[in-house]
């Protein structure tokens, strides 16, 4: 088993709260895994990606030139990493605030209105785990179990109780998907 992730979005979207809980949940299931961030120019606002690789097997390099899914948080990520999903890859997309349509057949889109459902459940800052969830559905890479485990370790001590509206969020994103 191998994910080579590119995970893409605005600083302050929680793209890497999102790839580090999958390297925390990784690590909790006995995978060896590794987690690169990159940030632009600005922390909160320019952009920001990360790329994360789980596997069962010694990872030789960090960075991801083909990737087995690619999640694109707003319109520039989509631009920048439609071309970096590995035929056969998935891509999922924030369709609450990227309008476009994917062009390639060799890949699978996912069109998951992350902001919009985050908005539903009355905390508009757990887009990314709506997105997180719809991931953890379509792969199984890791389970829910491991990832609300992570969840204080990521967020910090005293964030226990942001792990019901997490959990919901990561539930609504999976069942998006499922239809």
């Amino acid at each position: 088993m191998i994910h080579e992730l590119i995970i893409s979005g605005f600083g302050g979207q929680g793209v890497m709260s999102l790839g580090m809980l999958l390297a925390y949940a990784g690590v909790a299931e006995g995978h060896e895994v590794s987690w690169l961030p990159s940030y632009g120019p600005e922390m909160r606002g320019g952009t920001a990606n990360c790329h994360v690789v789980l596997s069962d097997e010694p990872i030789g390099s960090p960075l991801v030139a083909e990737a087995s899914c690619v999640i694109a948080m707003n319109e520039p990520s989509f631009d920048k990493y439609e071309s970096s999903v590995a035929a056969g890859g998935i891509f999922i997309i924030n369709s609450s605030i990227i309008n476009k349509r994917a062009n390639r057949s060799d890949i699978d889109y996912y069109y998951v209105p992350c902001n919009d459902i985050a908005v539903r459940l009355g905390n508009p800052r757990v887009a990314n785990m709506v997105m997180l969830g719809a991931f953890i559905e379509l792969t199984k890479a890791v389970s829910f179990e491991s990832i609300i485990n992570a969840i204080p370790e990521v967020l910090g001590p005293g964030k226990e109780k942001l792990i019901q509206i997490n959990e919901e969020a990561l539930n609504a994103g999976a069942k998006e998907v499922k239809r």
